[in-house]
């Protein structure tokens, strides 16, 4: 159970970024990723309080927030880099730290996956770099892009770590700290990163966002629950192969043409989640 709902945490985050993507060329990447926040908080909230009837204590509602701050940073660049930048290539790139710093937290902290298990974790990794690889004679034009899906991705990486330290007893409530934290470090990197806190956009535009909040709310919500019934390092694993959404997306919808690289990473992150589920 634990590896389905962490590879439903991967749909979901693989469309709320190939939607949160589309809509960042458009319109202020910040007022989509905080109006994406602000939907996904009401969403958390209400689920939270349908499902859980203990009030969390405090240092599981600190993880919650801890974990907010690393959204908020790895909605905001990866925003940036979508909207200047291949979704083929930026996705893939903000995924690489996103896994590994929590791998190797995981194992440092005793965690002790099977052989088959590791197999497909030591997978992962090459699989997401293949990737997250451009297209000949692109390079130079990806940079810019590929530097924040870095960036982004250690915030990631501090929203799935932190996330996994709230107890069990806590329910859902860690998800709805994280959420008004990553709104609150959204709207302070609005000026230094962004083009300042303007929220104003087309309804059609707003309901997008809206749209692509929720979807990324319900990703953590089975991301924490995966980590409850599995292994955070395979939770993690599962979790971040999000990417291969986006980028079938952007070759079917976009007209992203994949070099032979990038097929070959997709190809591996598909044997990757097989020898991790068969593990």
């Amino acid at each position: 159970m634990g590896e389905l709902l962490a590879l439903a945490s991967a749909a979901c985050y693989g469309l709320s970024d190939f939607a949160g993507g589309l809509l960042s060329r458009r319109a202020s990447f910040v007022a989509v990723a905080l109006i994406g926040q602000l939907s996904g908080l009401a969403l958390a909230f209400v689920a939270a309080a349908i499902t859980t009837s203990a009030l969390p204590g405090l240092a599981d509602l600190g993880w919650g927030a801890a974990s907010g701050v690393g959204t908020g940073i790895g909605m905001m660049f990866l925003f940036r880099g979508l909207s200047r930048g291949a979704m083929s290539v930026v996705v893939p790139v903000s995924a690489v730290g996103g896994v590994a710093l929590p791998v190797l937290v995981g194992v440092t902290l005793g965690s002790r996956p099977s052989p088959v298990t590791w197999l497909g974790i030591a997978l992962t990794l090459p699989a997401l770099w293949l990737v997250s690889q451009p297209r000949r004679g692109t390079g130079r034009q990806v940079l810019p892009a590929m530097a924040d899906g870095l960036i982004a991705s250690g915030g990631i990486a501090l929203q799935y770590l932190a996330l996994a330290q709230a107890g069990p007893h806590s329910g859902l409530w860690p998800v709805v700290a994280g959420r008004v934290t990553a709104a609150a470090t959204i709207a302070a990197l609005a000026v230094p990163v962004g083009t300042g806190l303007r929220l104003r956009l087309p309804t059609r535009h707003t309901l997008t966002a809206v749209m692509t909040g929720g979807s990324a709310a319900l990703a953590l919500v089975c991301y924490l629950l995966a980590t409850r019934d599995q292994l955070m390092v395979v939770a993690v694993v599962l979790s971040s192969l999000y990417p291969v959404i986006p980028v079938l997306l952007g070759i079917g919808v976009l007209g992203e043409r994949l070099s032979r690289q990038q097929i070959a990473g997709t190809v591996g992150a598909g044997l990757a989640i097989a020898l991790i589920v068969a593990g």
